[in-house]
């Protein structure tokens, strides 16, 4: 864990994960090929924040690029036993009020539930994403971790807002975040097929959560959805071929790693790739390759684009029923460490509970170590919801 600690600010300081720009501050994004890489400004959410008075505490280590479970692969940090998230755990500590990260393929809301914080990844457009390391701009999304929903609206308060700088940034000035709004009379949905491929601890987390809503006057039921596997392979074949064309920058000429034995500019590029990418951001690439090249194009990539049209309005047919979607986020309470090298199955499996939300572009709030998905703009219920369970304590 990199944490560069600064003068202690008044309204609380921020952790920073690293895929996000400090001026001046080294940034990786975990991994060995952007070694050294020291940006020259500053990514528009942290200078929002620091012009509102926060104290910016510094970097947080996460897996390379994003790509892994909650940030276990990172070129820069110890090994654990038991995995979580370094940004995570930092605010489950007390340690800071609050965190950024980059929800890419749902691993900062993995490492908030194995951490028991909240993260709010919010709709797509709504923060900025000017000063991150970009790897899938279709449905990466710049979201906050803190301990409690008050806080998470905080923050977000701050930093969401148009940026004329980010092409994806949508025209409203602000957005709302409200945690107090009215549940009763509320209705959610349980996903029959994503809690089954929980286990038991993760099951009885959603089964109590549920009870909780119930007893603020929150209709829930369970009901059987059969889209989340098709949204999710949908959302890794695109994932995958918008990482592959994004970090072809990444070549050692310019900035970051440079391999030190090369003869000619294609041992340079060969070499420097090799040392410089951990396996599973390799395996990533070569997949977004297949799905991008001539032969496969229609079938894979080009299909995943109409299947993402086909899921937005699905979903927006769900979420006319239900003002929520109450699913676990990992399929565990707890992950073990395990080999690189079965990293791309696992993080696949993993993403079958997140990836609708970075497909369409869907609020996505971790709290209380599950999850709730709403429509476009939904955040206020999301945070509501999951305030009236927060007050009722444990």
């Amino acid at each position: 864990m990199k944490y560069y600690t600064t003068q202690i600010s008044e309204k609380g300081n921020i952790a920073i994960d690293d895929t996000i720009l400090v001026k001046d501050v080294p940034t990786t994004a975990g991994s060995r090929i952007l070694e050294g890489f020291k940006p020259l400004f500053s990514a528009e959410a942290v200078t929002r924040l620091e012009n509102k008075g926060y104290g910016i505490s510094g970097k947080t280590n996460v897996g390379e690029f994003g790509l892994d479970l909650c940030g276990e692969f990172s070129y820069y940090s110890e090994k654990e036993a038991e995995l979580y998230g370094a940004a995570a755990q930092l605010v489950a500590d007390g340690d800071v009020h609050g965190a950024l990260g980059v929800d890419m393929n749902g691993s900062p809301r993995r490492a908030a539930a194995l951490s028991k914080v909240c993260f709010l990844k919010p709709t797509y457009g709504t923060v900025s994403r000017y000063g991150i390391v970009s790897c899938a701009a279709s449905g990466e999304q710049l979201g906050v971790y803190a301990k409690n929903v008050n806080a998470v609206s905080e923050i977000m308060a701050v930093i969401a807002g148009h940026d004329e700088k980010d092409g994806t940034s949508l025209k409203n000035e602000s957005y709302d975040y409200a945690t107090d709004a009215p549940v009763s009379g509320k209705s959610v949905c349980i996903v029959k097929e994503l809690l089954e491929k929980a286990d038991e601890e993760t099951r009885a987390k959603i089964v109590a959560f549920a009870e909780k809503l119930r007893a603020q006057g929150v209709k829930v039921d369970e009901i059987s959805v059969d889209f989340f596997d098709i949204a999710n392979t949908a959302w890794q074949i695109l994932m995958t071929a918008e990482t592959c064309n994004n970090v072809s920058r990444y070549d050692g000429v310019k900035y970051g790693f440079r391999a030190k034995e090369y003869r000619n500019i294609d041992e340079l590029y060969i070499n420097t790739r090799t040392e410089g990418f951990n396996f599973l951001t390799k395996a990533v690439i070569l997949y977004g390759s297949d799905v991008l090249s001539k032969n496969r194009y229609d079938d894979c990539y080009g299909k995943s684009l109409k299947v993402r049209r086909v899921i937005s309005e699905k979903f927006k047919e769900l979420t006319e029923k239900y003002d929520a979607v109450l699913t676990p986020v990992c399929s565990k309470t707890a992950y073990e460490a395990y080999d690189i090298h079965e990293a791309f199955e696992k993080v696949f499996k993993e993403s079958v509970f997140t990836a609708v939300a970075n497909l369409i572009g869907t609020p996505a709030l971790v709290s209380g170590g599950v999850q709730l998905l709403g429509k476009h703009f939904g955040e206020s219920t999301l945070l509501s919801l999951a305030g009236a369970v927060e007050r009722m304590g444990e």
